[in-house]
């Protein structure tokens, strides 16, 4: 009689997330990009650093060991790795990405650009190079190289906000879901999204300005469970999750990081709808805007709906904008 009864039990909470998700038929499965860049095997033919064996940190150290010409020379013969690998001076990687992106991208610098499936792109506002502060954005679902408007403004609205003292990053560089079918449900695509997410952070790490502070990383929807699977090995200051359906964490200190950790989430988010629960594979956890979870909670009486977060004049991109400047404690 248990067994039923635990057996029932189960199933009665998978059909919950099911539901909460509207089921798995309106998504299509995604496979993951995941690897080294487009254009590595004559990369590595030519005695060059294998960029899946080689460290963000020890990449900057190998091309702050070579002169101008060399980087140049570098950037134009191999652009789509010198453009996507982590560790490479930002403004070789702007030179390598430029003629691919061209005018695509208007007001933003391209720190990487990935044609493989269905694309992913990182965009900078501000300058990164200087900046004291930098922030990354994190999206959720459908989101790619042909779908990347939402979260430039949103990164536009937070580089604003900062008063442009801030440089933000809008990183949309891992294989999100496509609408809300068994992709958004489990974590598969955001396993292999948060080891690419913490790579980057770390290529920031490797090339930031002496004196810097680590980056604060904004994780909306899907990408909170990106954020939340990455967040032991995070070089972040500030974790912050918004329209989060869990980070496949119980509590903050489950995730394993010396972040601060901020949630944030509005009365009008339908994320509100979905069961926070994680069985066989499903759902993604506790809520992070709980109590009981541990996260400083962000203002959000005053947003709309799932992306309303950065909208101007509101408490949550107020909020976002102190935070990401450092001025919280």
């Amino acid at each position: 009689m248990r067994r039923l009864t635990r057996t029932l039990t189960t199933v009665a909470l998978v059909a919950a997330v099911i539901a909460g998700t509207a089921g798995w038929a309106s998504g299509d499965a995604q496979e993951a990009v995941t690897g080294a860049p487009a254009g590595t095997e004559a990369w590595r033919a030519a005695g060059l650093p294998d960029p899946e064996r080689t460290s963000p940190a020890e990449i900057a150290r190998f091309f702050a060991g070579l002169g101008p010409v060399r980087q140049g020379e570098l950037a134009r013969t191999h652009p789509t790795v010198v453009g996507n690998l982590d560790g490479v001076p930002p403004a070789l990687r702007y030179e390598a990405n430029g003629r691919a992106a061209q005018d695509r991208f208007a007001g933003a610098r391209v720190l990487a650009l990935d044609p493989r499936g269905r694309g992913q792109v990182a965009l900078v506002y501000g300058d990164l190079a200087r900046a004291e502060h930098v922030a990354v954005v994190v999206p959720g679902s459908d989101t790619d190289l042909d779908h990347v408007q939402s979260l430039a403004d949103m990164a536009r609205s937070l580089h604003r906000a900062t008063g442009g003292r801030t440089a933000v990053v809008a990183w949309a560089g891992y294989t999100t879901p496509v609408g809300v079918g068994l992709d958004a449900a489990t974590g598969r695509l955001a396993e292999a999204g948060a080891d690419r997410l913490t790579r980057f952070v770390d290529g920031l790490a490797a090339v930031r300005p002496a004196g810097a502070a680590e980056p604060s990383v904004f994780c909306h929807s899907y990408g909170s469970v990106v954020c939340g699977l990455a967040a032991h090995g995070l070089k972040a200051k500030d974790l912050v999750v918004f329209g989060s359906p869990g980070m496949r964490a119980g509590n903050v200190a489950e995730l394993g990081t010396s972040a601060r950790v901020w949630a944030a989430k509005d009365p009008t988010d339908w994320i509100d709808r979905i069961p926070n629960v994680e069985l066989a594979g499903l759902g993604h956890g506790a809520d992070p805007t709980d109590p009981e979870f541990g996260a400083r909670r962000v203002p959000a009486e005053d947003a709309t709906g799932h992306g309303g977060y950065f909208a101007a004049g509101t408490s949550s991109l107020r909020t976002f904008a102190t935070i990401a400047e450092g001025d919280v404690r």
